[in-house]
């Protein structure tokens, strides 16, 4: 009975989350919907009420890395926006690099800005186009306020105004909003402790502003840096602010280094929150279109050509109807493709669930349409795909799946609305608690729990309970361990300079800095790491060498007499451990500086308290240790 209760419990916490954590494009709430519009003009034949825009993130600008990711960039603005000649272009954030030759460090290059400019000015992009270029964390790095002649960006970029804003794009059948999100740290310091975004009050009330001004638009798009997952913001919450907004774009996290190729999802009151992947290493781009105000877009690697993208019928998943009239596909008369390429499109050929449906014809510039009925395909899903091919024989296919029916469901990815939709710098704040307090009550519970006697042979679970016993129970380890795990909570990490010629304090639960505090959140990241793969992992080796002195063993007999396979292994993890340690006193000295080395009770210090306990367990006297030897001793022989 307790088995199933159990197994019902788990299996209603794992549907619980994937409901979180897998939304679905299924309508929200009646109170939602503030924007359904008439089903007319409905998408037809004519080259109207047509917007699309470009999305560009992460682009990384270098002196010392990747020598083609200029060249590339600047034929991108030449070339790649001149075939695709959209409206706007939106660049999110990290223009440049700003690392040090070693990658160690961080600083804004000058030479880097320089370079981004001079792309703008020769491609001549910004007479084609607006260009909207904005701040990522990289463009932050090592600045100590907005006013410093080190903030680049207010030189060198297009945009060159710090902080949130409002952009209108007005055209011939409506306005479009597209707000930005500025979380950039301000001071800025070094890396990595400005990886997440931080909103104030003050930020959060102006945000709010722009949100009520754009409910005048026919669709709002909000953008920025980070995701919503990496900003810290007061209640209600950035995601609650921006829920009028029709998607929300973004960058920053670089398809985790190749493991989240597409990170899309969507929020539960329907707004897509869409990363793109960087430019530094995948040349990724986004294409954004509204299409009679139905919302597509494409996620596309530069050069690879032709470019598809169908905009009626719409893909049900990115589908939302408190932001969209989705009504408007089953009153439409043409399907509707959008395709660029450098050469001529020589066809365009459409199937639905695999049924040929004939070639779309150009109508104007890059839109393509065929004639359809869309009642053939009202109930359930169906799957639509577009071939095209050019005249220098490239052949592109895209397809989606499409519905007429709003009460259907499709999901997003579990992991990618994970990694979207929590609140890392929460739940990093929660486990890295958890964790301390864990080792807290192993330490003061064996120190005040009465051992009990050994009377026979113990097995794996016994040597491990006797040995917290020895460990708490003996002065120098408990206070020093129990010291370490309260100062990690509560000291100062190091003292140094974040900011060049600014001396900064780090804590686990934030930074002091420029006479600023920037509340914690990569600090409790880190906190967890230095907790799993040095603290807790310290306290079981100094327990492991307690017990083989209460077993009678030297350093050196320990050796010969202990496997000595799971001797070296046990020896070399915590070697390597300590290794990881003492390199991590190496970063502080390149990135912090020598005050920062010198000052650094969880880095340099720690390493020195640990080389002292270890000799310590190794040389403690025996009669501090009689009691546990003579026990153990006796309960060896019997």
């Amino acid at each position: 009975m307790l088995k199933l209760a159990v197994g019902l419990l788990i299996a209603a916490a794992v549907a619980l989350l994937l409901d979180w954590y897998a939304p679905s494009g299924a309508p929200p709430p009646v109170g939602q919907r503030h924007r359904r519009r008439a089903p007319q003009p409905a998408p037809g034949a004519e080259a109207a009420n047509l917007l699309w825009v470009v999305q560009v993130s992460d682009i990384h600008i270098s002196r010392f890395r990747d020598p083609k990711r200029a060249p590339d960039f600047e034929k991108f603005c030449s070339e790649t926006i001149d075939i695709i000649q959209p409206a706007l272009v939106l660049a999110t954030g990290d223009l440049t690099d700003a690392k040090t030759r070693d990658k160690l460090g961080s600083e804004q290059v000058e030479v880097e800005w320089k370079t981004y400019q001079s792309i703008l000015k020769r491609s001549r992009v910004m007479e084609k186009t607006k260009w909207i270029d904005i701040k990522g964390n990289h463009d932050s790095f090592n600045i100590p306020h907005l006013g410093s002649v080190r903030n680049y960006y207010r030189k060198y970029s297009a945009w060159r105004k710090d902080g949130s804003f409002h952009y209108i794009h007005t055209t011939s059948f409506g306005n479009y909003s597209f707000i930005c999100v500025d979380a950039t740290l301000s001071p800025g310091p070094k890396r990595p402790y400005n990886f997440f975004g931080i909103l104030n009050m003050s930020q959060m009330k102006e945000l709010s502003l722009m949100a009520t001004e754009s409910l005048h638009s026919n669709h709002t798009i909000w953008f920025g840096h980070f995701p919503t997952s990496t900003i810290i913001s007061p209640t209600p919450g950035i995601r609650t602010l921006m829920s009028s907004a029709t998607a929300y774009l973004c960058g920053h996290l670089h398809t985790m280094g190749g493991l989240m190729p597409v990170l899309h999802s969507q929020h539960r009151g329907g707004t897509l929150e869409l990363e793109l992947g960087d430019w530094m290493d995948n040349r990724r781009y986004r294409i954004l279109v509204f299409d009679h105000d139905l919302l597509s877009f494409a996620d596309l690697n530069f050069e690879e050509w032709p470019v598809v993208l169908i905009t009626n019928p719409k893909s049900f998943l990115y589908s939302s109807s408190a932001h969209e009239p989705l009504v408007k596909i089953i009153y439409s008369t043409h399907i509707r493709i959008l395709a660029f390429s450098p050469s001529v499109i020589i066809s365009v050929e459409v199937y639905i669930d695999g049924v040929h449906l004939g070639k779309a014809h150009q109508v104007s510039g890059p839109l393509y349409v065929l004639q359809w009925s869309p009642q053939n395909y009202s109930e359930g899903f169906h799957h639509i795909d577009v071939t095209v091919q050019d005249a220098s024989g490239r052949i592109s296919t895209q397809g989606h799946i499409f519905a007429m029916e709003e009460n259907l469901s499709l999901r997003f990815g579990f992991w990618p609305s994970v990694i979207l939709l929590t609140d890392h710098y929460v739940l990093a704040r929660v486990l890295f608690g958890l964790i301390v307090l864990i080792q807290i009550a192993l330490l003061v519970i064996f120190r005040y729990l009465q051992k009990p006697a050994l009377k026979e042979k113990p097995g794996l679970l016994t040597l491990t309970s006797y040995s917290l016993h020895v460990f708490s129970k003996t002065n120098t380890f408990y206070y020093s361990i129990l010291v370490l795990n309260l100062y990690t909570i509560l000291g100062p990490w190091f003292v140094g300079e974040l900011i060049d010629g600014q001396v900064g304090a780090c804590f686990s639960f934030g930074v002091f800095v420029g006479g600023s505090f920037l509340q914690g959140s990569l600090t409790f990241v880190v906190g967890i790491l230095q907790m799993l793969f040095f603290n807790l992992p310290l306290m079981a080796y100094l327990c492991w060498c307690l017990l083989l002195r209460c077993q009678g063993h030297s350093f050196c007999s320990h050796i010969r007499h202990v496997r000595h396979l799971m001797a070296v292994l046990v020896h070399l993890a915590m070697a390597l451990l300590l290794a990881w340690q003492v390199y991590s006193c190496y970063f502080l000295l390149r990135t912090y500086g020598t005050l920062a080395f010198f000052l650094s009770p969880m880095r340099t210090w720690l390493v020195a308290l640990t080389s002292a306990l270890i000799y310590k367990t190794w040389t403690l006297k025996s009669s501090e240790l009689r009691t546990y030897i003579v026990e153990m001793k006796n309960c060896q022989s019997s």
